[in-house]
């Protein structure tokens, strides 16, 4: 089964980068799962919800564009041309910083996307960004 990112690709078009969500950013739903699951396997609840949520979402940068896309039934994309998006914005508290997981919030000409939270790292996922946009800035001119 191909992920979403590699059926969404178009002629030319390759991933540069791709990103995840850090299970850090996951562990309140984890922890809760390990310290029910003795109460008629409740905690099997938040544990199958914390690998659904890790594994439905996708983070890329192509050489077009950024792509995400979050959801298991439903499905939620953001997808942004490269020469339209204007920032992305790290969000890093102390544990964060600790344990390489951040929020990222990508802003496109004129809109503001909501924050990514919970996103391994976010540090390496900027560093692709802004290189995929430097190498894209220099094919066009």
């Amino acid at each position: 089964m191909s992920s979403y990112v590699e059926g969404a690709l178009v002629k030319g078009e390759t991933i540069l980068h791709e990103g995840h969500l850090s299970l850090w950013g996951l562990a309140h739903l984890i922890a809760l799962g390990l310290i029910t699951l003795p109460l008629f396997g409740l905690g099997l609840v938040f544990l199958v919800a914390a690998y659904i949520r890790y594994k439905s979402t996708e983070l890329a940068v192509t050489t077009k564009r950024i792509i995400v896309k979050h959801g298991f039934i439903s499905r939620q994309t953001i997808e942004i041309n490269l020469n339209k998006a204007e920032s992305i914005q790290v969000d890093q508290g102390v544990l964060g910083r600790l344990f390489d997981f951040g929020t990222l919030v990508i802003s496109g000409t004129g809109t503001s996307h909501a924050p990514l939270t919970g996103i391994a790292e976010p540090m390496a996922f900027r560093k692709a960004f802004i290189e995929a946009q430097d190498s894209g800035s220099r094919r066009e001119g």
